[in-house]
């Protein structure tokens, strides 16, 4: 199936209000490749699955929070057998507070923050119980309290998180035509990764010879066309490895490759380890 551009999502915003905090779950929580003018922060509250940010392919659980960029293009999918997922979005405009707030001196560390979260970043640390905490009340304030709890969240994961970028993917503005084709590009590798990909397929469908795609989607994302596919794959078959009783022959299929052997070859250089190794480990930690 061809994708098609990422959907411009627009959530309703209550006329008392001047930015979103709002739980979103099953099935309300699955939502597509999509994008939006508005900062998003997201912490999952239930659940676990691939995310799917700039030309970062990961996973979330319970419990992660994720700060991302206006216009950051992402998706969240929740793994096959979980039945609910559910997270709290928070989404604020640049300019909701006033077209100057930012700009003043004693808001220059939320600046690089903000700047940061054009990449996508994920926190992590010890700030992170206390930043579970106040987001969650973030979605029952009123009034100024809302005003100052999201204010003091940025400066927790500004000054007290440990913050790791997620996508090297390349900025664009949001009508850029090429972006356009990126993005329809990323969005019918994410539909159709279980299937055959050619990278002919994929360069026709960016209106390019597959030399002049593959020189441009490096040049955008910082790897390779078949890397990102090959990520995406080995991201789905650790789930499978994790939450399904599926043989690991059956995994590597299921996940889009052809060959045994060239799945335990691209897992181990991206996991280090071996698809059994991977499930033993996992079994062992929760014991399961």
């Amino acid at each position: 199936m061809i994708g098609a551009r990422p959907i411009v999502q627009k959530l309703p915003l209550a006329s008392e209000t001047s930015f979103i905090a709002k739980t979103f779950r099953t099935p309300y929580f699955e939502t597509p490749w999509h994008q939006h003018v508005e900062y998003e922060i997201a912490l999952f509250k239930e659940g676990h699955g691939m995310c799917f940010i700039g030309n970062y392919v990961g996973e979330f659980k319970t419990g992660d929070i994720f700060l991302l960029g206006k216009n950051l293009p992402h998706a969240f999918y929740k793994n096959e057998g979980v039945q609910i997922a559910s997270s709290m979005v928070v989404q604020f405009t640049e300019e909701f507070w006033g077209k100057d707030f930012l700009r003043i001196p004693e808001n220059q560390s939320i600046r690089n923050l903000l700047h940061l979260s054009m990449q996508g970043i994920q926190l992590r640390g010890e700030c992170m119980k206390e930043l579970v905490e106040i987001l969650t009340q973030l979605e029952f304030d009123q009034g100024f309290s809302r005003l100052f709890n999201l204010l003091y969240c940025l400066k927790m994961m500004e000054g007290a998180c440990e913050k790791i970028g997620l996508s090297s993917q390349q900025q664009f503005t949001s009508n850029d035509k090429f972006k356009q084709r990126l993005d329809e590009v990323f969005d019918f590798t994410i539909r159709n990764f279980q299937q055959k990909i050619s990278l002919e397929e994929v360069a026709a469908l960016a209106h390019m010879s597959v030399t002049a795609f593959c020189r441009y989607f490096k040049k955008s994302t910082q790897k390779s066309y078949v890397q990102f596919l090959t990520e995406i794959r080995i991201g789905y078959a650790c789930q499978q490895l994790q939450g399904s009783d599926k043989t690991i022959l059956e995994i590597c299929y299921d996940s889009g490759f052809n060959s045994p052997v060239n799945f335990n070859k691209q897992f181990f250089k991206l996991k280090k380890t071996t698809p059994r190794k991977f499930r033993s480990s996992f079994l062992e930690q929760f014991g399961r």
